[in-house]
């Protein structure tokens, strides 16, 4: 694998340690962690901030049937809880779970100009998808209303800001505008999640953004 050269933020990786970030944001995380030694011993340090943090609060009274309460609430857990756990296939460990397998398993489906999705179940928080795109062709241009979060996992891509390889994730907010183009010489598959719809400038992918789900 490439050397990563774009890493998560200190907020992100402190949202996930806390359990606080959306569903959809926690797998692309997750996946980057996965991937990424850098961000993962990162992820640990909160970790252990976190635990610190915890021992040094006050014991507080449980009431009757906390205890049973408690066990209740984690049986009923959504799968928002991801663990970044190595891959034993072609897709990292917290995306099998959602693909049902590796890359062949994936369900893709043509959205134009030779690009593929998928969109795997998540909460409504935020909304995810498996991008293919085919090397040399380019995503249209646009914005965003709130934030986007896209991990590389096979091939490259380029933008307006730089060039990010595999296992690279770019973080993207209100005030960033960019029209990703996959490199030459092979395919680009990334993991994309967005908290807020995506705003383009051409009049064609706003009118299929409904149907598309982006």
């Amino acid at each position: 694998m490439n050397e990563i050269k774009h890493h998560l933020t200190d907020a992100l990786l402190m949202a996930y340690s806390a359990g606080s970030l959306p569903e959809g944001f926690n797998l692309v995380v997750a996946t980057h962690i996965s991937m990424c030694d850098e961000c993962r011993a990162r992820m640990h340090e909160f970790d252990t901030v976190g635990g610190a943090v915890m021992d040094a609060e006050a014991p507080e009274g449980l009431s009757d049937g906390s205890f049973a309460a408690t066990l209740a609430l984690i049986a009923a857990e959504p799968k928002d809880a991801i663990v970044a756990k190595p891959a034993k296939g072609d897709l990292p460990a917290p995306l099998q779970d959602y693909v049902g397998g590796n890359l062949a398993d994936v369900k893709w489906r043509k959205v134009g100009g030779g690009v593929r999705q998928a969109i795997l179940k998540t909460d409504k928080s935020a909304s995810v998808r498996l991008l293919h795109i085919p090397a040399g062709a380019q995503m249209p241009d646009h914005g965003h209303r709130g934030t986007e979060l896209t991990l590389v996992l096979q091939g490259a891509f380029k933008d307006e800001t730089d060039r990010f390889g595999a296992g690279d994730i770019e973080v993207a907010s209100e005030d960033d505008h960019h029209q990703p183009v996959a490199e030459m010489g092979q395919d680009c598959i990334c993991l994309a999640a967005t908290d807020a719809p995506l705003r383009f400038n051409s009049w064609i992918p706003r009118i299929a953004q409904p149907f598309l789900r982006i």
